[in-house]
């Protein structure tokens, strides 16, 4: 994996805009930082990091047409928000076009959105990563930062509690994974 990293961020810098090959190369930082103070897979957490938007800027009809192409049903609530498509047609992407095996680093790009229920080491850190990178400028960003040097749970709460109530007071749909993976967080007692 090592000598293809290069690939990948080859192909992000061609496929994505400036801005957000930027944010995924700060991602990737970010996933990488983590992966090593919390003893994951450092290569995974990098790939799966720069990796996770890759198809954010496709339009609707190309993702949804890879996700027709590879069997992939959707739920009813990825398919109303724009917003979490691009992570299960990331995976989708990773899997399918550019062959990557590796289920948890499929999984992590998948659910680095919404997180879910009984999420490995990896896919957690790639989420965190995503609400903490250098690029980030989200009011109260040092706080997400601060509640993730404390654990990825506390990182996870915090993050997972921001988009829940962002979501409810715009009147959008939560998905059922987010609700799971905070639900999960708060009966661990975090």
């Amino acid at each position: 994996m090592v000598m293809q990293i290069d690939y990948y961020y080859s192909l992000a810098e061609k496929t994505l805009s400036e801005y957000r090959f930027h944010h995924s190369k700060m991602v990737a930082k970010a996933a990488k930082e983590l992966a090593f103070k919390y003893g994951a897979d450092i290569e995974k957490a990098e790939l799966a990091g720069i990796l996770h938007d890759i198809t954010k800027e496709e339009s609707q009809n190309n993702q949804l047409q890879l996700l027709h192409e590879n069997g992939i049903m959707l739920d009813s609530v990825t398919k109303s928000n724009e917003k979490i498509l691009h992570a299960v047609s990331g995976a989708a992407y990773a899997e399918f076009k550019l062959g990557i095996k590796d289920r948890d680093v499929i999984d992590a790009i998948r659910f680095h959105t919404t997180a879910k229920a009984d999420m490995s080491l990896l896919q957690k850190i790639v989420f965190v990563a995503d609400f903490i990178s250098e690029d980030r400028n989200y009011p109260d960003i040092e706080i997400m930062r601060q509640e993730a040097e404390k654990s990825l749970e506390h990182g996870m709460k915090y993050a997972l509690s921001f988009v829940i109530k962002s979501l409810a007071s715009q009147g959008r749909c939560i998905h059922p994974d987010a609700i799971d993976a905070y639900n999960e967080i708060i009966m661990k007692g975090i």
